[in-house]
């Protein structure tokens, strides 16, 4: 959690920015400031509304299903989307879905943008890769419903459940030279199941011939940005831009790669990390906040420089969570 947010913040300055820009007043990627105050966009501002939603669901006692996580997740995604802090360049689908949700009597389904694969589905997934002992359907299934609830394009689905299992295999103790085979694995494994428990008839709001196809359209999407991943990993350029491998990451899938290879080029490395996914030519701030995650989940807490922890907007809500799900 404190990961995401100081990439989130490293990357908030930087987002919308050319490389050669961002070189003007920084020249050596390796040297990017954690800007003071370090203050974080939407996209911890998203993934804490969610952690508050899972928490306030598991907390409840009862079983943990859409129709428990709905209530709270609607909630808190509403509230989200009125609070007069929510002015750091939020996304337009979460914008515009989560008003959609906040309307009395609409059913999620109708809610979502089932045409949009933005990162914000998958920015604010990582508290469900957190969660201890959720049951495989429970963990795949709430990865993609909060996605679902704004991004409901299959991509933004699958996406979303492979970064959240990503963050499980680091924080149960995978290695990250064996992470994209597991991750490979585990999206073919999946391509042909669609969870109606989760997503109810959400594939009928698509064009999609039927919910499978619905469903290997995303995955397969999945699995063609692993193979970009696999590529970079092969020729690694530490010093080289990496939206130009894998994606700017202003969709899900790219973000999810990109996020993943600049950890994976500097996994003993995470400040080093973070910075190499923010000072980037895309969407910084996603691209930032999800190699802070997966260096976080590999590392702990204490990967990170003192100073930034005690600087960083929302540290005591973000560290309560990493005590509340530590598995440790």
């Amino acid at each position: 959690m404190l990961g995401l947010a100081i990439g989130d913040a490293l990357g908030y300055p930087t987002e919308f920015d050319e490389i050669e820009h961002i070189a003007a007043w920084c020249p050596d990627w390796r040297e990017l400031p954690l800007p003071s105050p370090a203050l974080v966009t939407d996209d911890t501002q998203m993934t804490l509304a969610l952690a508050r939603a899972l928490r306030t669901t598991l907390a409840d006692g009862g079983p943990f299903t859409a129709a428990a996580l709905e209530g709270p997740a609607r909630a808190e995604f509403t509230a989200w989307y009125a609070s007069p802090d929510n002015n750091r360049a939020p996304g337009m689908t979460c914008l515009a879905s989560c008003e959609r949700l906040g309307r009395p009597g609409m059913r999620w389904q109708q809610a979502s943008d089932v045409g949009s694969k933005g990162c914000g589905a998958n920015m604010r997934v990582v508290p469900v890769g957190l969660v201890p002992d959720l049951a495989d359907s429970q963990f795949s299934g709430a990865a993609q419903f909060q996605s679902a609830l704004t991004h409901g394009h299959p991509t933004a689905l699958a996406a979303s459940d492979l970064t959240a299992y990503a963050v499980r295999l680091l924080v149960q103790g995978a290695a990250p030279g064996e992470l994209t085979s597991l991750l490979r694995e585990y999206a073919t494994a999946g391509r042909a199941r669609y969870d109606a428990d989760w997503l109810g008839d959400l594939a009928a709001y698509a064009q999609d011939a039927s919910a499978g196809d619905y469903t290997a359209r995303g995955w397969a999407d999945c699995l063609g940005v692993l193979d970009r991943l696999d590529a970079a990993l092969a020729d690694p350029r530490p010093d080289q831009d990496p939206c130009l491998a894998t994606g700017e990451g202003w969709i899900a899938e790219e973000a999810l790669a990109t996020g993943l290879l600049c950890f994976l080029l500097l996994p003993d490395d995470p400040v080093a990390a973070v910075r190499r996914a923010a000072y980037s030519s895309g969407d910084s701030d996603s691209i930032a906040c999800l190699t802070g995650a997966f260096a976080g989940a590999h590392h702990g807490a204490a990967a990170w420089p003192a100073d930034w922890v005690r600087r960083i907007e929302h540290r005591d809500e973000l560290l309560a969570f990493g005590a509340l799900w530590d598995r440790t």
